[in-house]
């Protein structure tokens, strides 16, 4: 079900999460959904964090623990995980995304 609220249109899934499909943003014609750059971004900082956790499970299983590879790639995951809070917490002060809770 495709519920259309404030120009964001919202998709209720089967649990009941709603969730934004697409936003309408300045740059876009008044006609055509854009994807949320924030949706890009979250899903490239997830995309970074599993890579860094895979790399240092590489490390661990080859190195068997005899070099500091793990702990650096396990630093890099714990602050993309860090950088994606302040990115998430500085959008919903910005307004650039908004909760849509459990219904």
């Amino acid at each position: 079900m495709i519920v259309a609220k404030n120009g964001i249109q919202r998709k209720r899934n089967f649990i009941g999460i709603t969730m934004s499909l697409y936003s309408a943003h300045p740059a876009c014609p008044d006609n055509v959904r854009c994807i949320s750059v924030m949706k890009i971004i979250v899903a490239v900082a997830f995309i970074l964090i599993l890579t860094s956790l895979a790399s240092a499970l590489v490390f661990l299983m080859k190195d068997k623990g005899k070099s500091n590879r793990t702990v650096k790639a396990l630093a890099f995951r714990v602050g993309f995980s860090v950088a994606l809070f302040v990115l998430i917490l500085i959008a919903y002060k910005l307004g650039l995304i908004e909760p849509t809770g459990i219904r």
